[in-house]
């Protein structure tokens, strides 16, 4: 029977001889290979050494910085020497601050077309642009990929997004995913996977698929991905890695779950209005808003095509002096691709501030715009407060409009902009910066890992009790982020290897007295719940907006609806995730209001009734498997398969 890509993908790497299941039936993988970046590498490795393991056991793994290479104080420089020891001792790559940015380094050095991937960062998917299946996960879950554990995920719908005509104009790939949130919203991709296909999608580069890819996560999608073909072929040359090629296309004839029309000829420069990647309008009608900030980089467009495209655009031009405009290469190769081609001095003298190849302003590593300004940025996410600045609005865009954008001053109606730049294609061969990655030696068994006084010990958490005594202590709306959750930032990032501080942080820019109250609660280990709205815990991949909650003892979350990754994050550490059987049950409940939970009554799948004093019983319903009721009752995952091994051993 022919198979999409996916499917095959997938088939390939099923464990113990299982069958595709129907969507939604729980399936596992095989990972070949792992990322993490020093934000959550941290943690994770922390908890692979718990295991006990002396090696990892994945094809590669690689510990990349890049999100907070500030180095403010002693603690983040001694996480990125944890993080180089640690690498040395169990096996990994290690990419040192300042190589660039984990997706644009992955994709070129070690993507491989039908490998699976995942890495503790939400934009994984980016190597879906070589044709991987690569999907973003919580830290735990890729420490125990590297320590061999398959790793668990509902089975996605396909959707077939089919690609015709060609892009026009000042259109990008950018404005191809953009179109897409704008169409289905940022929960619109949850319980899928996107895989692109149709004669359009030969027009499009590896860099141009992997900035789709890269922001296909803020649909809320389990991964997206490209076939492997002869765009990736020309891509993997052009790296030095052609050996690294292998062809990976879909049946003719295969089916899918959905289909999707775009006809690239018929879209248009487009821009995400503040504060979600979904509220999409094109750039005209936008003409005339003053800018007061430009940034152009991040994972999603930091490539050598995004960055010479912006450098032909701004070649014998001055920025507007209104404007600031930040530039972030997503790598030290494509810096030197720049400079090779005389590209970085354009930059520099239309008035562009250079920044070290990292995250930077991306996850308000500096950067930030002034007080009620209007940023413009090529970046994936436009949460509010996200860019440092609260009261900043952010909108998301191209490169070529945040360049015209810094250019004019303001928005511009993409009309009267003349000619387009052609999108860069790659030279035959580019400048290889392997040399960079420490590589670990054979036996690592004799290395020191070193440990700055930030990190503390990993905590160990109780078993799920039987009954839960309980209030809810914090009530919030729909679309609530990990940025909610947790900030981003280089204050609070810093303490991501120590939970006892870091937790001090926990939805503080939503209500400052949440932790205080979460402190002063009865009933430990369980001393409160969170009632949250639709989509729960969208964003980033950060597991530290579970695990500051559990460590604070929030034992549930109730929600009308959960994004994937922080739903992963919550059953890890034995949070209880369960759903409105009503939704209109949200209103009835308020913060304060007494819950008493049984949960022997707890079922796969099933539903209960938990009684909510002064309220009656409200139905809720769990959509957990048999292993992930079994993961919360033990306390989290850590502790579920600690124990396997012991009676394994």
């Amino acid at each position: 029977m022919p198979q999409n890509l996916t499917h095959k993908i997938l088939a390939a790497h099923l464990v113990d001889g299982a069958s595709l299941g129907a969507p939604g039936s729980e399936i596992s993988l095989r990972i070949d290979q792992t990322l993490t970046q020093d934000a959550t590498g941290t943690m994770a490795y922390l908890q692979f050494e718990a295991l006990g393991l002396d090696r990892v056991q994945t094809e590669l793994s690689v510990s990349y910085v890049d999100h907070n290479t500030l180095q403010m104080g002693f603690r983040n420089p001694d996480d990125h020497r944890y993080l180089r020891t640690v690498a040395k001792r169990y096996g990994l790559v290690y990419s040192p601050p300042g190589t660039g940015i984990c997706h644009q380094l992955h994709l070129e050095n070690f993507a491989k077309p039908g490998k699976t991937l995942i890495g503790s960062d939400s934009h994984t998917p980016t190597a879906g642009g070589l044709g991987m299946i690569a999907m973003g996960a919580g830290g735990l879950s890729v420490a125990l990929a590297m320590a061999g554990e398959p790793y668990r995920i509902a089975m996605p719908k396909v959707v077939r997004v089919n690609l015709t005509g060609k892009l026009t104009g000042w259109a990008t790939g950018k404005d191809i995913i953009l179109h897409l949130l704008g169409m289905l919203t940022v929960k619109g991709g949850v319980g899928k996977v996107f895989e692109y296909a149709g004669p359009g999608v030969k027009t499009l580069t590896v860099p141009e698929r992997a900035t789709i890819t890269n922001m296909g996560a803020e649909l809320g999608a389990t991964t997206s991905l490209f076939p492997a073909d002869e765009r990736a072929r020309d891509f993997l040359t052009s790296m030095g890695r052609a050996d690294d090629y292998e062809e990976w296309v879909a049946d003719e004839g295969a089916e899918y779950d959905e289909t999707i029309e775009i006809d690239l000829s018929k879209l248009e420069p487009l821009a995400a209005q503040p504060h979600m990647p979904d509220r999409v309008v094109p750039v005209r009608e936008l003409a005339g808003m003053a800018v007061s900030q430009s940034a152009i980089g991040s994972c999603t467009n930091s490539s050598y095509a995004d960055l010479k495209s912006v450098a032909q655009m701004l070649t014998g031009k001055r920025i507007s002096e209104t404007t600031d405009l930040l530039v972030s290469p997503g790598s030290k190769q494509v810096m030197k691709m720049l400079a090779h081609e005389n590209l970085i001095e354009p930059l520099l003298d239309a008035g562009a501030r250079m920044l070290e190849a990292s995250c930077g302003p991306c996850i308000g590593m500096g950067g930030s715009p002034i007080s009620e300004g209007v940023s413009v940025r090529t970046f994936n996410r436009n949460f509010e407060g996200r860019s440092g600045t609260q009261d900043a609005k952010v909108y998301l865009t191209s490169p070529l409009v945040a360049a015209r954008v810094a250019l004019d001053g303001a928005f511009t109606d993409p009309a009267g902009w003349g000619e387009p730049p052609a999108f860069p294609e790659l030279p035959a061969t580019t400048p290889s910066i392997r040399h960079l990655f420490i590589f670990p030696p054979e036996d690592g068994s004799g290395v020191e890992v070193l440990r700055g006084p930030n990190i503390v010990p990993l905590e160990t958490f109780s078993e799920l009790p039987e009954t839960i005594g309980t209030r809810i202590l914090l009530k919030t709306g729909d679309d609530i982020t990990t940025d909610h959750i947790l900030p981003a930032g280089a204050q609070i990032t810093a303490l991501r290897s120590n939970i006892p501080a870091i937790s001090e942080y926990i939805f503080s820019r939503v209500d400052a007295e949440f932790v205080s109250r979460m402190k002063s609660a009865e009933g430990a280990p369980c001393r409160g719940v969170i009632l949250g709205g639709e989509n729960y815990g969208q964003g980033s991949s950060r597991e530290h907006a579970a695990l500051g909650p559990r460590h604070l003892g929030v034992c549930a979350v109730i929600t009308k609806s959960l994004a994937r990754i922080h739903r992963a994050n919550l059953v890890n550490f034995g949070i209880l995730p369960l759903l409105l059987k009503n939704p209109a049950d949200y209103d009835r409940l308020s913060q304060g209001t007494e819950l008493t939970i049984a949960a022997t009554d707890l079922t796969p799948g099933g539903t209960i009734a938990i009684e909510a004093k002064g309220v009656g019983p409200i139905e809720v319903i769990n959509d957990l498997t048999a292993t992930e009721l079994a993961i919360i009752q033990a306390g989290g995952l850590l502790n579920y398969v600690r124990a396997k091994r012991e009676q394994k051993a």
